[in-house]
Formats: C-alpha cells, structure tokens, sequence
C-alpha cells in the first residue's frame, strides 16, 4: 500500500465477471474467463492506459424500450469508451485485442450459435468506431482464461478444454 492507504501504483487487478468493464493504467492486470462471451481489450499505442470488457450480448438491431446495461456490447463499448476519455485517451487512437465467441454446445448448435454472434458483431462495432484491431482469437469449442497487464506486452489467452 501506498502512503494513505491507497494501492501502490501498478498493483490493481480487475477480475472481470460477464457484463463489466474496467479501466487500469500501466502495470494494473485485467483477467476474465470467455466462453461464448467476447472480451475487448482497448490500449493507448503507448500502453499507459488499458481497458477490458465482458460482452455477454450482441447488441440487437433495434433499441429495446427496456432499460440495458454493459453486459450489451454497444453499452459496453460506450463505457469503455468513456473511461478512457476521462483518463484522456482517444478511443479510435487505440488498439484492440478481441477474444471468445466460442461455441459451448457444439453437438448442438453450427454456425450462427450465440459466440459466432457476439464475434461478428463485436469486430463490426469497432470497425464501425474506427477502432483498429491488432489481434483476434475467437470461435472454437474450448473456453478462454484472458489476463493481460498493462503495458507493453500483448494479452495472455489459456485455451480451457470444454
């Protein structure tokens, strides 16, 4: 801890549940398990500042009258966006990292299972945002431990066998 009880600089981790969204700087480590879900990974090109999102949905193509939160994607994506003004950053000046989308239930469903939906769409979305995506790995039958620290660095994915 740092002098007044506040972490030392560097030393937050983000264990991101599906649905949330968090914010480092430099050295603070974002972590989060996919299935059919999909994680963003936003990073200035400097790799001062860091964000991570758990998309648990694909947006839909029309607005619903019921209220949402950022287990949407296009909500997620906004706050993503937002943290990283706060903190100065340009969104569509950073970099992305993709991951998930997997299909959990291959004896069930082919193409067009809910993963394979929340892949598309998210790769669109930042297509959309003008957001440049570095590297993406998604679809598959296996599950995904994602750990990145901020920084120079790229993330960390651990294939996790159904």
């Amino acid at each position: 801890m740092a002098p007044g009880g506040l972490p030392a600089f560097g030393s937050v981790t983000h264990t991101l549940h599906p649905g949330d969204v968090a914010c480092g700087t430099r050295g603070d480590k974002l972590v989060t398990l996919l299935g059919s879900c999909v994680a963003v990974v936003l990073t200035d090109p400097r790799r001062t500042v860091g964000a991570m999102c758990h998309i648990v949905h694909a947006s839909p193509a029309t607005r619903t009258a019921a209220p949402r939160d950022s287990a949407w994607g296009d909500v997620a994506l906004d706050v993503m966006y937002e943290l990283l003004r706060e903190r100065g950053i340009t969104p569509q000046l950073c970099e992305a990292y993709v991951y998930g989308g997997g299909n959990m239930f291959p004896g069930q469903f082919g193409a067009g299972h809910v993963g394979d939906c929340n892949a598309h769409w998210t790769l669109q979305a930042l297509a959309a945002d003008g957001v440049r995506v570095l590297h993406h790995d998604l679809g598959g039958h296996s599950y995904r431990k994602l750990s990145w620290t901020v920084g120079p660095d790229a993330p960390e994915v651990t294939a996790v066998p159904l």
